[in-house]
């Protein structure tokens, strides 16, 4: 390949990694609070939060991009850009599955922990801060990370808005040279790469974590 056609597909893996971690904050921040209003103490709150979890797990994440990219901004009068768009709509999807992850998580804490910060006069934020999140997080990384992972391949969606993302610019490549075999095995292994990067980070934060604990 020539240098400007490099230089394409740089640009292209640039903008997935940007949308990877813009659309990965975004879905823990979605992940965190759903999950935890998941187990709040008023039913209406679960009831939201169920709805919710529902209703983003429950619908194509390819549609969600269509729809937040060209419904949405229509209806309010305004319009986003693609890397937005795409944030959004990953963020909420992957979120909701995020969401899951926590309030199993926070499920599977010892009832007696529970218990003893409730003996000890903890308001039910405290024992959230000091008893609960403490014990389960750890136990979030590991489904945390191969969550991480699919997100990174759902950010080949983007595409179909014209995004500049790597599946976007590898496509681009392949056009101009002919050439589907070579190309796509770049792509692939410039995913499979940065995927594998994400487990090694997750599985030294896992280990940081568990030793904290201990």
């Amino acid at each position: 390949m020539t240098s400007g056609l490099w230089e394409l597909v740089l640009r292209g893996m640039w903008t997935t990694v940007r949308l990877l971690v813009f659309s990965a904050a975004l879905g823990a921040v979605v992940a965190f609070a759903v999950g935890i209003a998941r187990i709040h103490r008023r039913w209406p709150v679960r009831f939201l939060a169920g709805c919710y979890t529902e209703v983003f797990r429950g619908t194509s994440a390819l549609v969600m991009i269509f729809w937040v990219f060209f419904v949405l901004p229509p209806a309010f009068g305004w319009q986003l850009v693609p890397m937005w768009a795409g944030t959004l709509a990953l963020g909420l999807t992957y979120g909701a599955y995020g969401a899951e992850i926590v309030r199993g998580a926070l499920g599977a804490v010892d009832p007696a922990q529970k218990e003893g910060g409730i003996a000890l006069g903890f308001t039910p934020g405290q024992r959230l801060r000091r008893i609960l999140l403490p014990q389960a997080v750890p136990e979030m990384i590991p489904p945390f990370s191969n969550l991480l992972v699919e997100l990174l391949k759902g950010t080949a969606l983007v595409s179909v808005m014209g995004m500049g993302d790597l599946a976007f610019s590898g496509n681009l490549v392949r056009l101009a040279l002919q050439e589907s075999a070579e190309i796509y095995t770049y792509v692939l292994l410039v995913y499979f790469v940065i995927a594998f990067l994400l487990t090694r980070l997750m599985r030294g934060l896992e280990h940081r974590l568990k030793a904290g604990l201990r």
